[in-house]
Parts: C-alpha cells; sequence; structure tokens
C-alpha cells in the first residue's frame, strides 16, 4: 500500500487502514482529509464517525501549514497532548501544551480550570493549533475571547469535546464562527481524536515537506 512511511507508520496501522478505506468505500474526501478520516476511524473503531466530521473550507491546509511553520499545539487536557507529543517529536518538534499546566490550582467562581487555562494559554501563545476533545468550557472560552478581539485567532481548532452536558451548544457555536476548524457534530469527541486528527495533519505535513526536498 503506498503512501505509508516506515518511520512514521507502524506495520498494524498500515493493515489497519487498508482494512478501513474498504469498509468506509467512496467518502468524497480526498488526501489529508481523507487521511485524516481514516485516523479518526482508526483510533475510536467506529465506522459511523464519518457522518459526524465537519472539515471547514482550507481548514486542513491551514493547519497543516502552521504546523509545518513550528506552530505550537494547545490541549485541554494531559491525554491529548502525550498523544500528540510523539507525532510532533517525529516531524516539526512543535511545542505541545495542556492549557492544564497553565490554568489556576482552583477553578475560579462560576468557571473551570479548563476554561482559565485556555484564555491564558491563547495569550501566550497567538496563532498556536488548538486541541479540545473534552472540556466544552474551554472551547467556549476561547470562541468569546476570538469573537471579543482579544486574542490572535488561533491557526486551527480542532473542536471534538466528548460528553453531554455543553458539549453539543459549544460545536454549534465553533460551526458558528470564522475560525478555521475540524469538529466532530454530536456528542462524540475525546483525546485521542483530537489527537488523532492532529497527528494526520502533522504526517502528511511533513511526508509532503519530505517529497519535495532536494534528492
Amino acid at each position: 500500500m503506498d503512501g505509508f512511511d516506515s518511520s512514521l507508520d507502524h506495520p498494524i496501522f498500515r493493515e489497519s487502514v487498508g482494512r478501513i478505506r474498504g469498509w468506509l468505500g467512496p467518502t468524497g474526501l480526498v488526501g489529508v482529509e481523507q487521511e485524516l478520516l481514516e485516523r479518526l476511524v482508526h483510533s475510536s473503531g467506529d465506522l459511523a464517525i464519518a457522518a459526524d466530521l465537519r472539515l471547514g473550507p482550507g481548514a486542513c491546509a491551514a493547519g497543516m501549514a502552521a504546523l509545518a511553520a513550528g506552530a505550537p499545539i494547545l490541549t485541554d487536557t494531559a491525554m491529548a497532548a502525550a498523544a500528540v507529543a510523539p507525532m510532533a517529536g517525529r516531524t516539526f518538534a512543535n511545542p505541545v501544551h495542556s492549557v492544564l499546566s497553565l490554568a489556576p490550582s482552583v477553578a475560579p467562581p462560576g468557571g473551570t480550570r479548563a476554561a482559565a487555562g485556555m484564555a491564558r494559554a491563547l495569550a501566550e501563545h497567538p496563532g498556536a493549533v488548538v486541541l479540545v476533545g473534552s472540556a466544552p468550557t474551554a472551547l467556549e472560552r476561547l470562541l468569546q475571547l476570538s469573537a471579543a478581539g482579544a486574542i490572535t485567532p488561533p491557526a486551527l481548532v480542532i473542536g471534538m469535546p466528548v460528553g453531554f452536558v455543553g458539549v453539543a451548544e459549544s460545536k454549534r457555536h465553533l460551526a458558528a464562527s470564522p475560525l478555521m476548524q475540524i469538529r466532530l457534530e454530536g456528542s462524540k469527541g475525546g483525546a485521542g481524536l483530537v489527537a488523532a486528527a492532529a497527528n494526520a495533519l502533522l504526517r502528511r505535513a511533513w511526508l509532503d515537506q519530505a517529497a519535495l526536498a532536494p534528492p
């Protein structure tokens, strides 16, 4: 199967993707968008996730360009940071930060640690690629700050908070925003899925760069 790199792709992953492609059939996606979907299916074990994936126009290209330029990656959980750090390390050495590392030790009144950490992280890392897989409050805070013009817009928001409280609302608000975005509709999401999406972009940007390098 072509399109793989032995330094980035384990043989089991290659075999899994081959099977996933067959099971999915035609999706209407090409290039990195198809690869991103395949990683989401691989990470979730859920072929039905294809129906929930929303890719903003130009979002993958914008994310890849930012990552190739070394943009920091911000995540709402340590788990997501741990899941994306190995691919970042093997490719463009992007710094990866969990916003919780910048959050206060106690949630502010009426807020959450994730939201407070997101506000600080966005101020300290303008133009980052932002991954939200667990905390809709962090996504809402990002959107509020962006709408107010209080931050430099992220290069890309991968918005996939999981759950049932505030999740659907935050995704609707993201969809209505002008931000470059990749999201999952409904209640699906999680740290593993936002990391999978980011890893797909890192991998493809790295391979594209390698293909352009002189022999």
